[in-house]
């Protein structure tokens, strides 16, 4: 039988600590300027666009679209893919594809969320929709 995989219990800080308090609920957040009305990730106080402080947390739909990845093969804990995901609302997110046989994805493929659990709050991965 093999054993689940156990991944790191993230850490927030003060910038970051309402993405990780939504995970718990199983919401994945954004962030989006209600400047230039950009939606960014990865969480932050500033507007990575026009650098207005003006920023709102907002949920994200957790689809989006593989933008490009990489097979990692060689690894200490085993082979993974690693991925830019473009999410419907905009921003991409740097992520792992998981679930799925590693041949079988596509640049352009659709992927939806999935929790991953840790001992606080679950990590964000996506696997094919």
């Amino acid at each position: 039988m093999t054993e689940a995989k156990k991944y790191p219990t993230p850490v927030g800080n003060p910038e970051s600590q309402p993405f990780w308090d939504a995970a718990k609920d199983g919401k994945f957040m954004i962030k989006r300027c209600t400047t230039c009305g950009e939606a960014h990730f990865f969480p932050r106080a500033i507007c990575p666009f026009c650098f207005s402080d003006k920023t709102e947390w907002e949920q994200s739909s957790g689809e989006g679209e593989i933008y490009t990845y990489s097979h990692m093969r060689k690894s200490a804990t085993g082979p993974y893919v690693i991925a830019y995901v473009t999410l419907k609302e905009g921003p991409s997110v740097q992520t792992n594809i998981v679930d799925c046989d590693p041949g079988s994805l596509k640049i352009g493929q659709k992927v939806k969320l999935v929790w991953k659990p840790t001992d606080g709050a679950p990590l964000p991965f996506f696997t094919p929709a």
